[in-house]
């Protein structure tokens, strides 16, 4: 297979992290007979420093050329003491989804057996979750009007039946892949927009009879997502929602540093952490870069559909568990000081297990 995969490592510790998922579907390429090439472009805090946009016009149409893009991370700490400031880092990620037309944002929740431990919640709560979320992207709070005067300011959460229906039509078929279960999570005892959002969901759920539908409010949904992880498989949402559940749901695998995410579209599709750009650690090679390994594992999967290649890049990750190497993240007091290894040679033993 050839394919061109378009490298975005963003700002922080993405610069690290997309090097080794980098690597990574290289090993893949060439274990399997596949001619993968590569590019690179900035986004970000990166592109505003060379640039002046956050998402230059070149960088899209590398964008909307490649076959597939292996992301990173943007932000930078100089723009969180500055909330008024008129360009931020942030605005390219949002800009992308818009050009690029990335409505969904898939995060799959699924703990590593070897780290039960790693989590806060008890490993007996914990052990068997197996989560698949589907995030909306497009609608919600982050994309309606805003207005700002002296003493009051307003984000306008708005949704049109058309966004909910094909986010909850990619949520449905997924879950007759699995465990044919699905859950919805909204306000609708509250917001007129969650009310549209149930009615949608419940109306394209006539054309898959065989899935149980379940309705969560949100904050109900939140206490169970702690309370029993296990009671959710695939779960739908709107966009502010998903933006903190599925954070919330990063402790169930104990760190974000081994969630991946995939952002699709009718074309394209982002493969990325789910993770930011955490300053405070970049260039100190102390960055798990797992969830960026299991990201290109998921590239592999959805947008060139190599189920087999996916699953070995899966298999090293476990294996490089099982063998008992870990990233400082994800090391707990009983982890062997020799076995804590750093960004560049925790991706080595990945490599070796490909």
């Amino acid at each position: 297979m050839r394919k061109h995969i378009l490298v975005v490592p963003g700002d922080g510790i993405g610069q690290e992290v997309t090097q080794v998922g980098k690597k990574v579907l290289e090993r893949v390429a060439e274990k399997f007979g596949h001619d993968f090439t590569y590019d690179e472009a900035l986004i970000g805090h990166v592109a505003i420093e060379a640039t002046g946009d956050p998402l230059p016009e070149e960088t899209l149409v590398k964008m909307r050329s490649s076959d597939a893009i292996l992301f990173g991370a943007v932000g930078h700490a100089k723009y969180d003491n500055d909330p008024n400031a008129k360009v931020r880092p942030e605005q390219g990620l949002l800009k992308m989804r818009k050009e690029l037309g990335l409505f969904a944002n898939l995060r799959p929740i699924k703990l590593f057996d070897e780290l039960l431990a790693s989590s806060s919640i008890k490993p007996e709560i914990l052990k068997g979750s197996d989560i698949l979320f589907f995030r909306e992207l497009t609608g919600d709070v982050y994309f309606g009007e805003k207005k700002r005067t002296e003493d009051s300011a307003s984000d306008l959460m708005i949704y049109h039946r058309y966004e909910v229906e094909r986010i909850a039509r990619k949520a449905f078929d997924a879950a007759m892949t699995r465990g044919k279960k699905l859950m919805s999570v909204d306000k609708a005892n509250v917001l007129e927009s969650s009310r549209l959002w149930r009615e949608v969901v419940q109306e394209v759920s006539k054309d898959y009879p065989e899935v149980t539908v379940e309705h969560q409010f949100i904050d109900a949904a939140a206490m169970l997502l702690i309370k029993d992880p296990k009671r959710f498989d695939v779960v739908v949402l709107g966009n502010l929602f998903g933006d903190i559940l599925t954070d919330e749901a990063s402790q169930i695998a104990g760190s974000m540093g081994m969630l991946a995410s995939a952002s699709i579209g009718e074309s394209t599709g982002v493969y990325e952490p789910i993770h930011g750009s955490a300053h405070d650690i970049a260039g100190k090679n102390l960055a798990n870069p797992m969830a960026s390994v299991l990201s290109a594992a998921l590239l592999l999967d959805i947008s060139f559909g190599l189920k087999e290649e996916s699953e070995a890049v899966i298999s090293a990750v476990d294996a490089v568990l099982k063998a008992g190497f870990r990233t400082g993240d994800i090391a707990d007091e009983n982890t062997p000081k020799e076995m804590i290894l750093g960004t560049q040679e925790i991706g080595e033993e990945i490599l070796k297990r490909i």
